[in-house]
This record gives C-alpha cells, sequence and structure tokens, in this order.
C-alpha cells in the first residue's frame, strides 16, 4: 500500500509539514512551482507560539541572531506585555527568506526531497491514494503518495481541484508593501492612522532597509504586484505621509487587496489544507503565516502516523476540528483589526475603550494569548484539568534521575508524544506501567520537576502528564484514570507487550 506524502507548496508551511511528516517517519515529496526560492523578504516574523514550536523541535536556534517585540497590540490597540505571567513576545525583524531556508537546511538532514519548478495542474483520488499529475522541466508527469497536501497559497491550485469553497469578503481596497533601502523615514512599527481611514506603517529591517505598508482607500480592491513600480510605491507614501521616499530603492516589492476566504474543510478524503491555502488573509503582523505554521505543527505527526500505519485513519479528523475554529478566529480578529486600524475618527471612541479595557490584566491576556498563539486550546479529551488541550510551556525543565536536566522543549525534539512522569506511586497500576504498550510512539520520562527560573509564570505541571508530539497536553494525572484512553485517541493501538 502507498504510505508516501505529496505536499505541494514549498513556502514556510510546506516545508514546516515535510519537515514533521519526516520526523515521524514518512516518506514525502514537496513540489513547489518556482524554480528557486523567491528570496523575499514578506511576513517579517511571527508569533511566541511559533518560536516555541521550532524551539521544541531545535530549530529556534538555527535562525541566528533576532529581536522579540517589546509591545503588544491589537490593531493598533496597545496592551502592556510586562503586566502578563508569561511572556508574550514574538519574533520581528525576521525576513521570511531566513525562515525558509532554515527549514530547507532541516529538510536535507532529514532526508526530505523539494522539488522545484513543478506546478501541480490535475490529481485523481482513489481508494488506496492519490494520483498527481505535474508540468515540470522536462514536461508533463505524474506521481503518486497516499496523501496530498496543498500548501500553495491562497490561490490554491489543490483547493479549486479538490472543489472545497472557500467563502470570506471581497476586496475592496488595495494596499502596498515594499522594503526600501536609502531612505530614511520617521518610525511608525505599529502603524499609524491617514484622515479618511487609511493607515501607514514604517519599521527599521536593519543592513540600511525599512519595509513601508500602505493602506491607502484611494488604491484599486485588486492591485497588480507584477505592474508595480517603486514610483507607485513612493507616490502613495508620500500622498499619505507628506515624506518623500522617491530618492530610495525597493529590493521587494508586492500589491494585495484586503479580501479572504476560509476553507469549509480542511479535509476531503485524502486531500488536506494547511497554511493560506486553507485561510487566506491579507497581511497583518504575520498572522497568517504563525496559523499556517501552527496547521503544520498540529497535522504533520498525525499524517505521519496514519501514512505510515500506527494510528487509524480518524485521527485526521482531529485536524479540522482542532485547526478550522481557529481559522474561523483568524479571519474575525484579521477583519476586526483591520477595521480599527483603518477606519475614520469614527472609530475613536471604540479605540478608547478598548485602551481602557487593555488596561485590566485578564483583558490584556486574553488579547495577548490570541495574538501571540498561547491561548490556543483544543478539545482533546475527557477531563477537567486546566492545562488539557493547552500547550505544555517548552521552558518547564525536569530533572533527571542521571543529575542532568531537561526542558520540555528538549524532550519534544524527536517528534513523539511524551509521557513525563514525577509521581508514580500506583507500581503496576501507575501512568509508566499503563503506558508501556506504546513505548513505540510515546517516551516514558520520568524526573522531579525543577524549580522555575524566575518568580510567577505557569503553575508547576502535574505529577504526570502526556504530552503530543506537537505540545499540547492530551492527559494530566494524579492517577492513572483516563491514562489508557488518550494513548489510544492520539496514538492509536498498543503495540508494545513487554513490561517497563
Amino acid at each position: 500500500m502507498e504510505t508516501r506524502v505529496i505536499v505541494v507548496g514549498a513556502g514556510p508551511v510546506g516545508l514546516m509539514l515535510a519537515g514533521e511528516l519526516g520526523l515521524g517517519g514518512a516518506e514525502v515529496t514537496v513540489y513547489d512551482r518556482l524554480p528557486a526560492p523567491s528570496g523575499e523578504s514578506r511576513a517579517l516574523g511571527f508569533t511566541k507560539r511559533v518560536a516555541e514550536i521550532f524551539d521544541q523541535r531545535g530549530l529556534l536556534a538555527r535562525l541566528g541572531e533576532f529581536r522579540r517585540g517589546r509591545s503588544g497590540h491589537f490593531g493598533g490597540v496597545g496592551f502592556d506585555l510586562s503586566m502578563l505571567d508569561e511572556s508574550h513576545h514574538g519574533v520581528l525583524g525576521l525576513p521570511q527568506s531566513r525562515t525558509e531556508q532554515m527549514l530547507t537546511d532541516w529538510l536535507g538532514e532529514l532526508g526530505v526531497t523539494v522539488r522545484r519548478g513543478h506546478e501541480a495542474v490535475a490529481f485523481t483520488e482513489t481508494a488506496d491514494g492519490v494520483e498527481l499529475v505535474l508540468d515540470g522541466p522536462d514536461g508533463r508527469h505524474r506521481d503518486t503518495a497516499a496523501y496530498l497536501v496543498g500548501c500553495d497559497g491562497p490561490d490554491s491550485t489543490i483547493r479549486t481541484l479538490a472543489g472545497i469553497p472557500a467563502p470570506g469578503w471581497e476586496s475592496t481596497r488595495g494596499m502596498y508593501m515594499a522594503d526600501v533601502k536609502g531612505i530614511e523615514p520617521r518610525q511608525r512599527p505599529t502603524g499609524e492612522h491617514v484622515p479618511g481611514g487609511s493607515m501607514v506603517l514604517c519599521v527599521d529591517l536593519g543592513d540600511g532597509y525599512h519595509r513601508v505598508l500602505i493602506h491607502d482607500r484611494s488604491l484599486p480592491p485588486h492591485p497588480d504586484t507584477a505592474t508595480l513600480t517603486f514610483t507607485d510605491v513612493a507616490d502613495a507614501w508620500q500622498r499619505m505621509t507628506g515624506e518623500s521616499i522617491h530618492h530610495g530603492s525597493a529590493r521587494w516589492m508586492a500589491a494585495f487587496g484586503n479580501g479572504a476566504g476560509l476553507a469549509t474543510t480542511y479535509r476531503r478524503g485524502r486531500v488536506l489544507l494547511a497554511g493560506d491555502a486553507a485561510h487566506a488573509t491579507p497581511p497583518l503582523a504575520g498572522w497568517g503565516l504563525s496559523t499556517g505554521i501552527q496547521d503544520a505543527a498540529n497535522l504533520g505527526w498525525k499524517l505521519a502516523a496514519v501514512a505510515t500505519g500506527r494510528a487509524p485513519e480518524t485521527l485526521l479528523d482531529t485536524y479540522h476540528a482542532e485547526r478550522h475554529p481557529l481559522g474561523e478566529q483568524l479571519l474575525r480578529n484579521t477583519h476586526a483589526a483591520t477595521a480599527l486600524y483603518l477606519s475614520d475618527e469614527e472609530m475613536d471612541p471604540l479605540r478608547a475603550v478598548l485602551r481602557e479595557l487593555m488596561e485590566d490584566k485578564n483583558a490584556a491576556e486574553h488579547f495577548a494569548g490570541m495574538v501571540s498563539g498561547l491561548g490556543v486550546r483544543y478539545d482533546t479529551c475527557a477531563g477537567d484539568h486546566p492545562l488539557l488541550g493547552r500547550r505544555l510551556s517548552p521552558d518547564h525543565a525536569l530533572d533527571l534521575p542521571d543529575g542532568n536536566r531537561a526542558r520540555v522543549a528538549q524532550l519534544l525534539r524527536p517528534g513523539r508524544g511524551v509521557l513525563i512522569v514525577t509521581e508514580d506511586p500506583d507500581g503496576t497500576d501507575g501512568p509508566r506501567h499503563r503506558a508501556a504498550a506504546w513505548s513505540d510512539r510515546v517516551d516514558i520520562v520520568t524526573g522531579t520537576w525543577a524549580p522555575a527560573d524566575a518568580p510567577g509564570g505557569p503553575a508547576r505541571p502535574p505529577a504526570a502528564v502526556l504530552v503530543r508530539p506537537d505540545g499540547y497536553v492530551a492527559w494530566a494525572g494524579p492517577g492513572s484514570a483516563g491514562l489508557t484512553a488518550a494513548l489510544e485517541s492520539w496514538f492509536g493501538p498498543a503495540r508494545v507487550t513487554a513490561g517497563v
């Protein structure tokens, strides 16, 4: 039986998904229509949760130096991150091209093939696989796999061929974005309103470049990047700000509309969607990329387990069930934040109310959790422990029996489930014994929770906790009640018969 997976699209989401699949033991091939990486800066960072996802695979340090955001905001309305118990600071000023190169290097180490210059044009689904038709440098050819995943952007060919609608809202206005060298404009890192319902943003990228973003009500709703010139960008900037940047030069420019759409389903049979192919939004603080990376982290280990026969196909149903509601939230938040950003003075009273509301710690934490991704909670299984369905902080550390100390992020590096047990008083009926039959898929780690490095922060985890490969809690003690059901739900039937 075919066990391979084909991923279409070699952007950050497709690359991350392919890495997760490869780490999970699946054979995977990535196809992309471009003959080489674009090298474009595009999204300039990602949220705190994505930083944690990279950290738990050992990838964050590979990005080299980067900076963390110093403040938080929703639609330009700021909130004080310093009042929160946990850091919600995301990564800023990091060109998307660096993230893509880091992921490409990782795939090379995993032996995952990326084939560029191959455009998907059709596919046929059978009872046990998918046959994909591609146009490549040597002409038309076919490839087969057990599953096909479209990570091919907002105009996804795979989504269209699968007949999956993506309703949302049509574009009503355009925007320009460019990385410009040789200018010294005034910084506007969270955006600045322009009377009449427009907005401009400017961020210093280092190396002499500035990112400028122009939301201008007078721009057409469907601007064309192919015909965009730097004069167009400079004229719009001067019209909005009174500043001339005509003497500069751009290494990259793009034009966007403000339309959005959400696929009605993230899975149809053996075809799945992730990233912009599943949820297309206008560029706003890197939310789309960050949501897509989280899609990949959620889907990758599940699809690898199903493709290699370790888990039943029903596990894939949890991908849509868990991620589609967050796609709905993404579109809602994008709509709300854009309204705050791009409305004229009539919205000032609402902005004032939000600023006052965000002085409350609980409200600030709610908004910060949405923006950072730390507020995500999945409906994992029955139980009432407050950690269920939430990510286990990768910074929690365990003192191991051999005297070493390991962070949760380090325990997740292999891409397997992890059962952490700090107390096992029930002997043969304890968590370690219950989980032994899944030791081919779940690492059983014993030790003692280390003291927190700093006061405050999240409470110490429970005595026993089952963590999925994506870092989310599937079961928590005390005792062993419900552990077997959780293991069967997320990791398939027991296979190992030897004792601990």
